[in-house]
Formats: structure tokens, C-alpha cells, sequence
């Protein structure tokens, strides 16, 4: 967990459960699996679970950690956070249970914000009507090319007060999206070694998506070597529009 993030849309990260397996293009440079290797030759506690090798690596195995549930409930101070930066809640490996303990958590501390990021959509639609949703918890699902689209089918049918989209690592062109009710669209190009360019073209049309349908539209970067080395601006300008809660709806 960090109390403070370098992370554009968030303030902080809380990880219950770490660890992870590639199974789309959009993870083929893991940050989060490169930073667990260095965690576990450092000896975090954390990260001494190894994954399969074919999509995980050292440290980088899925991992439960009970003892991390209570820490939102000792900060003082209100924050937004990002729910699992080095992992993903909806991983086949999180047991149903745990999932629920976490929300738990999110419901009994209102006067934070909770983001939660799943490429697992297919898992959190199966698993959203038994959980209870408060209405400080957001959640999301990552799509990084037109492969992907069908993780937003996924994600409308959970009753969410705010549902979002991570395009980061953005790789292809996504046009003619479905944005109904989707209230953010988050668009990044990717950062770190061997990085895939962006076409600034592909971000241009999903702003212009985002405007007609009216999802809030956040560019957080265009990437590079490192992820500020190609600034935030699209345009002449920064793009930081934040979604607006919606009332729960319910799932029939």
C-alpha cells in the first residue's frame, strides 16, 4: 500500500491481495510484475509468492493478504483509491469470500472513495449480484484494443455508482465504442521498456466519443521510456474530467 500515489486519477493504493497472470496484450509489459520481482528480492512479506512463469513470475503469484482489510479504516483523512494496483480483485484465485470482505471494507468507510480495475470482467458480472454495492466504490475494467470491447457488455450490467474504462495501455484504434452507461474513459499510451507507441489519432477519437455521449474523459499520458516522458497535453491542453455518481440501480 502507498498513502500517496503518482497515479494521475487516484491518491492512493491499497493492495488486500497481490499478484497476477497475463492474459491479454494490454499486459504484456506488466508494470506491477517487474516492480513484485524487485519486492521479492527485497524480501517484502508480500511478495514471496512466485506465479506460473508462462504469464506470472517471481513474487508475483496471487496472494491474499487479511491482514491489510483493516488499514482503510485507520486513515484519518478522506482519500480516492485505487483497489489493488499489484493485482486484480476478480482473479479466478480470489476466493469469492475475500472479494466480499473487501467490499466490506469499502462499505464501512464511506468518506473514502474506492477504483477498482478488473480485466476479469466476465468474473465480476458473475460475482456482481452477490455482492453488496455501496455507493463510494467505482468500478472499471481495462480495454486496450478492440478485442476487448466486450468487457464494457460485462461491466453495464453491474450496479455501480460510477462504471469506468481504463484504455491503458492503449494499443489499437477503438472506434464506435458503446459508452452507455459508462460515466469515465480513462486513455494512456504505454511507459517502460519496449513500450508500444500510441497513435494520437486513437485518442482524439475516443475524446471525441466521450464528449458526444457525455463520459467524463481523463488522458493521464502518452508514455514512453518512463510514463511522464511524453507529458499529458492532447491538443494544446490537459484532458482531467472526473465522472459523476449515478444512483444505484439495481440487478434483476
Amino acid at each position: 500500500m502507498a498513502d500517496k500515489s503518482s497515479i494521475e486519477w487516484t491518491e492512493a493504493t491499497w493492495n488486500p491481495t497481490t499478484g497476477c497472470d497475463r492474459i491479454s496484450r494490454g499486459c504484456d509489459h506488466c508494470y506491477a510484475l517487474t516492480l513484485a520481482k524487485r519486492l521479492k528480492a527485497m524480501g517484502s512479506a508480500k511478495y514471496q509468492t512466485d506465479g506460473d512463469p508462462r504469464t506470472s513470475g517471481p513474487g508475483f503469484g496471487v496472494a491474499v493478504h487479511p491482514t491489510e482489510l483493516t488499514l482503510p479504516l485507520r486513515w484519518r483523512e478522506p482519500r480516492v483509491v485505487f483497489v489493488n494496483s499489484m493485482s486484480d480483485l476478480f482473479h479466478a484465485r480470489v476466493p469469492f469470500d475475500f472479494v466480499e470482505q473487501v467490499f466490506e471494507v469499502m462499505a464501512a468507510t464511506p468518506q473514502h472513495t474506492y477504483q477498482v480495475l478488473t480485466k476479469r470482467a466476465a468474473r465480476l458480472a458473475k460475482l456482481a449480484p452477490r455482492l453488496t454495492w455501496p455507493a463510494n466504490v467505482w468500478m472499471g475494467v481495462s480495454v486496450e484494443d478492440d478485442e476487448q470491447t466486450e468487457r464494457i457488455d460485462h461491466l453495464r450490467q453491474v450496479p455501480a455508482v460510477v462504471r469506468f474504462v481504463s484504455a491503458e495501455p492503449l494499443l489499437g484504434p477503438l472506434d464506435d465504442l458503446n459508452l452507455e452507461g459508462i460515466d469515465w474513459l480513462i486513455a494512456g499510451g504505454e511507459s517502460g521498456s519496449g513500450c508500444r507507441p500510441v497513435d494520437p489519432d486513437w485518442v482524439r477519437s475516443l475524446r471525441d466519443q466521450c464528449t458526444a455521449e457525455g463520459t467524463a474523459f481523463f488522458f493521464k499520458q502518452w508514455g514512453g521510456r518512463t510514463p511522464k516522458a511524453g507529458g499529458r497535453e492532447l491538443d494544446g491542453r490537459t484532458w482531467d474530467e472526473m465522472p459523476t455518481a449515478r444512483e444505484l440501480t439495481s440487478i434483476g
